[in-house]
This record gives C-alpha cells, sequence and structure tokens, in this order.
C-alpha cells in the first residue's frame, strides 16, 4: 500500500488501525504521513471508549441520550475531518485535540 492508502485505513475501525500499524512498522520508509494519522485516530478511539464509559456511568439519568448523541455526532465529525486529512494527503490535525494526540502517544513509533 501506499502511504495515502496506509494513513486512511487507519481511519477504518480498530481493525483498520491495526493494518495500518503492521503495514507501518513493517516497512522500510517510515512515512511521517502515516504516523500523524495513527496517533489522530488512535486518540479519536481513546476519545469514543471515554464517551462510552461517560454514557454508561450517566445512562440512569434523565436526558443523558441528548447529551451523548451530541457527543458522538462531535466525535463523528472529528473522525469524518482526519479521514479527509488523511485521503487529502494532508497532515492536518483534528481540530482541538489533535496537536494534544500528537504529543501525548508519541510512544506510537
Amino acid at each position: 500500500m501506499d502511504t495515502r492508502t496506509t494513513a486512511w485505513v487507519a481511519y477504518l475501525t480498530l481493525i483498520g488501525w491495526i493494518i495500518a500499524l503492521v503495514q507501518y512498522s513493517n516497512s522500510s520508509e517510515k512515512s511521517a504521513l502515516v504516523l500523524f494519522h495513527l496517533r489522530q485516530m488512535f486518540g479519536l478511539m481513546v476519545l469514543y471508549a471515554g464517551v462510552w464509559v461517560l454514557m454508561a456511568v450517566l445512562s440512569y439519568m434523565p436526558g443523558s441520550w441528548a447529551l451523548g448523541w451530541v457527543l458522538y455526532v462531535a466525535l463523528f465529525i472529528l473522525w469524518l475531518l482526519g479521514i479527509l486529512g488523511a485521503v487529502n494527503g494532508e497532515e492536518k490535525p483534528i481540530p482541538i485535540l489533535g496537536p494534544m494526540f500528537q504529543q501525548w502517544f508519541q510512544f506510537i513509533k
């Protein structure tokens, strides 16, 4: 796979992320584009897990479904911005948290 393809495959669920990570790890030339998008999607997966746990905790509260709906739509929009950046071959971080994901997930090399 070329680097752009590997970058957008990272956004195709956990399985796609693992495929992209293995492809990146086994590549002789380490692509900064792929690494960037691996970190972005890892951050989105962690964020999704956090929202899922939060919604499980708040599920007994009336109206929590509305908060969940808003958070999941926001996550979808962030995911969409990330995958569009990967398809276009850009290292454009997702709004607000993208630069932090690059710092926090330096262990992905």
